[in-house]
């Protein structure tokens, strides 16, 4: 039976994360234990609330190591949310950077929009050749909360990039090897969400 990992590491969102890709027929454990999720055959890395606080969240328990292990071995890892806004460079927030794991190339910033928090139903542009989006119709939409994202799509060049638009375009998934990543909740986005969480296991 393939096992799914989310890691606890004090974000909210962990039951809800973990039914949904549990619907996909995997055995999912909600665990911050390191050797644990080192060993699942996929991770899922979930996050809301603050860049800064997932961060020492991470750091708390030491898990940024066991992260990028996994991708360097090319075991695959999947980030939701400020999830996904954690595997960059860094992030910004009320004027102030935080180092992020530097698994993908950028810096997540506020959004340059007329309305923030981005929230709501929006579908998206999937990037060519896209493995998460596969079999999903063009007019799917999925559910977004978010304030912050990865805007500076020129540094992520070398990923399959799927965008969508608040007023500007930015990062709603990234594909890059073994890591992937959701800006959106794929756990709150019904059949659409589903079948992405599917996709992903699918790959595993």
């Amino acid at each position: 039976m393939t096992n799914v990992v989310v890691l606890d590491y004090g974000s909210g969102n962990l039951r809800s994360a973990e039914r949904a890709v549990a619907r996909t027929g995997v055995t999912v454990t909600v665990t911050s234990d390191l050797s644990v999720a080192a060993e699942a055959d996929g991770l899922v890395v979930p996050g809301v609330g603050a860049y800064a606080a997932c961060m020492a969240g991470i750091e708390a328990i030491e898990a940024g190591p066991m992260i990028a292990a996994r991708v360097a071995a090319g075991r695959p890892v999947i980030g939701i949310c400020v999830g996904m806004q954690i595997l960059f460079d860094a992030g910004v927030e009320h004027g102030v950077e935080t180092k992020g794991l530097g698994l993908l190339p950028g810096v997540v910033n506020k959004l340059s929009a007329e309305r923030i928090p981005h929230m709501g139903w929006n579908t998206v542009d999937v990037a060519s050749g896209s493995r998460l989006f596969d079999g999903l119709p063009a007019d799917a939409r999925f559910y977004f909360v978010h304030s912050y994202a990865a805007n500076d799509l020129d540094a992520l060049a070398d990923a399959k990039v799927t965008t969508a638009s608040h007023d500007q375009p930015f990062a709603a998934a990234v594909e890059l090897g073994p890591l992937s990543a959701a800006q959106f909740h794929p756990e709150k986005s019904g059949d659409a969400g589903y079948a992405l969480l599917r996709n992903w296991v699918a790959g595993l």
